[in-house]
């Protein structure tokens, strides 16, 4: 009898875990290669669950596509891979379970960066290794992405017309990662061919029926479920999972009460918890009516978008020349030098002071500490840099709405440099996100939503600046990121340092069609080796030949050479001002009359091209 014609009658149970059970063994590699290097392995763990009552298993293959196989190393073993782990799976079940080819998703919970038609390549390699092994049907799961999803399905029910059970993953009971409703999610893939429908992975059994209390049963397929044993605890470097099979046992009958036929576990699961559902449920007869409970409404929450102390930079900018300054927090604990240059760019005229995120991966105080004091103890606006290096999801969102509790809606995005350049190189980078995820984060809050889609009852009011590095060979490829990063949400642009007249028209030309403003960036220099370490060391930033010699020749002169560094920045000014009204000056070594000196300049050379402008107008 067929897998289809079986779900029909009775109610079928499925295996659980096996990346749980292979890292519980010290397994700490690539789980998809031992279907290569120890298939023994994987063959028991498929034994392990037909005899605990599966009638159904998955090959493991999850991650066995050529994007999660990359990792490794692995992008070129895709098929042997896939074959390998087919056989496994049919050695092991023989004529006593059914064998699905699994493929897992691959946009998680914290990245949709992976392209669509990245995702279309990956998948069809993988899915015609398994059709050619001749599984017994095809298991989608874990699926955050609801278009990844459907993507995928649309393409697998086009190639084979085995059975086919297609499910997501919720970010909370009710919703997937998108906000998409969990019933109105399941309807779109029956709509697409699915035969079974369903929920895996993230919520344990209690908040899994919460969910499949609000779905319908299907018209022309069939509920499935696989819950992860509980929320998984860390002890001793160890991921654990402590669900108690006899909980899983006490809630099967919720299971099938919910319409659901096909009933498996996810990660943390062991035979023991498929043990459990098979002695309540195995082959029992399936419900064909229940009654859905309607989720309860919200309480109306005000989603107006809160009022800023300062407008936008982007709107300033766009109206007219606006100068914002970096002075970077310092390193030690003493702050009075910092306030001294502080108040001394208030006066020089400045629109924001912009506060580095332990740049270079130096240590430094925290940027929202300081920027809070500029804004309440100084009244000036303060622009905070976020790095996704230091900070995971959970840091960056908390950090986020932190800032806009303290009315600091001012933020520049960026990716950050490696934590291996910095004073502490024993460090870890984070980055669970880049700079386009962060961008697409902040830019949700902005829609009272957080990153994996809950409501936060409040809108922020975050201007979001991103980071644009024109020191490159090919500036045509740096201007295409500068269009992503719109798409993703950004306002305007911060450059780093131009060093040259040449390269400021340069980035006008190729620039000019964007909707963005662009501050761009000026760093005076204070000496020749200054300059050397910059055009060398420094990722981003490349200094002309010229420029460089022009410092050197002043290298016995330190206070002609830092003379000669602001002469040299004033002429960058002037040329900037032609071609763009944001000019963003970086402080050096916290010497903030510099950088207040050419603010100063910055303005009154803006309010005398405002002023020539007035008078050509005025006898036009």
């Amino acid at each position: 009898m067929s897998f289809l014609e079986k779900l029909k009658n009775q109610i079928l149970i499925a295996d659980g875990a096996m990346g749980t059970l292979l890292y519980s063994y010290g397994t700490d590699c690539c789980f998809e290669e031992l279907n290569l290097s120890h298939p023994e392995q994987i063959q028991h763990i498929h034994k392990a669950y037909i005899e605990a009552g599966a009638d159904v298993i998955q090959t493991n293959t999850y991650a066995a596509n050529y994007l999660k196989l990359g990792r490794y190393g692995l992008e070129d073993s895709v098929k042997e891979i896939n074959s390998a782990a087919v056989r496994n799976a049919k050695l092991a079940a023989g004529q006593d379970a059914y064998v699905l080819g699994t493929l897992g998703g691959n946009r998680g919970i914290k990245s949709n960066s992976i392209t669509i038609e990245e995702l279309k390549r990956s998948f069809r390699e993988q899915l015609y290794c398994l059709l050619l092994e001749g599984v017994d049907g095809l298991l989608l799961e874990t699926f955050y992405d609801l278009e990844e999803l459907e993507t995928i399905l649309t393409i697998a029910r086009k190639e084979t017309k085995l059975p086919i059970i297609a499910q997501v993953s919720l970010q909370e009971p009710g919703n997937l990662q998108d906000r998409t409703p969990v019933n109105d999610a399941l309807k779109k893939l029956e709509g697409l061919g699915a035969d079974v429908i369903g929920l895996n992975c993230r919520l344990g059994p209690h908040h899994m029926l919460l969910a499949l209390e609000q779905v319908e049963l299907p018209v022309h397929s069939f509920l499935s479920a696989y819950p992860n044993a509980s929320l998984p605890a860390y002890m001793d470097g160890k991921f654990h999972y402590e669900g108690d099979a006899d909980y899983f046992r006490k809630s099967a009958q919720a299971f099938r009460n919910e319409g659901v036929r096909l009933l498996g576990g996810c990660c943390g699961t062991t035979p023991e918890h498929i043990r459990a559902f098979a002695s309540e449920l195995k082959n029992a007869v399936p419900i064909v009516e229940k009654v859905v409970k309607l989720k309860p409404k919200k309480i109306s929450i005000d989603h107006r978008t809160p009022e800023r102390e300062y407008p936008p930079l982007q709107d300033i900018v766009k109206e007219r020349p606006s100068v914002i300054v970096e002075l970077d927090p310092p390193r030690k604990l003493d702050t009075t030098k910092f306030f001294e240059g502080a108040k001394a760019l208030k006066k020089a005229g400045i629109d924001a002071i912009t506060l580095a995120d332990n740049s270079l991966a130096t240590v430094r105080i925290a940027n929202e500490a300081l920027g809070y004091r500029v804004k309440t103890e100084l009244d000036m606006r303060p622009l905070i840099h976020i790095s996704c290096r230091d900070r995971n999801i959970i840091g960056l969102q908390s950090h986020l709405m932190g800032l806009h509790t303290l009315g600091m809606n001012d933020v520049l995005a960026i990716t950050g440099d490696p934590a291996r350049v910095g004073d502490f190189p024993g460090a870890s980078s984070v980055y669970d996100v880049s700079s386009f995820e962060l961008i697409q984060m902040i830019k949700q809050l902005n829609e009272g939503l957080s990153f994996s889609g809950k409501d936060l009852g409040q809108k922020t009011n975050f201007s979001i600046a991103a980071a644009f590095n024109p020191n490159v060979r090919t500036l045509e490829k740096a201007v295409k990121r500068l269009e992503k990063k719109i798409e993703y949400g950004a306002d305007y642009f911060i450059t780093q340092p131009v060093f040259s007249e040449e390269k400021l028209i340069e980035v006008y030309e190729n620039t000019k069609h964007l909707s963005a403003p662009i501050y761009i960036g000026l760093m005076p220099l204070t000496s020749s080796k200054n300059a050397e370490f910059l055009h060398n060391e420094v990722p981003g930033i490349k200094i002309a030949d010229s420029i460089r010699d022009r410092m050197a020749k002043l290298n016995d002169q330190p206070e002609q050479a830092v003379r000669e560094g602001i002469e040299i920045t004033k002429s960058l000014i002037d040329t900037a001002l032609d071609l763009f009204n944001g000019i963003y000056l970086i402080t050096p070594f916290l010497r903030y009359e510099i950088t207040a000196e050419l603010a100063a300049y910055t303005n009154q050379r803006a309010n005398e091209i405002r002023g020539n402008f007035y008078v050509e107008s005025t006898f036009q």
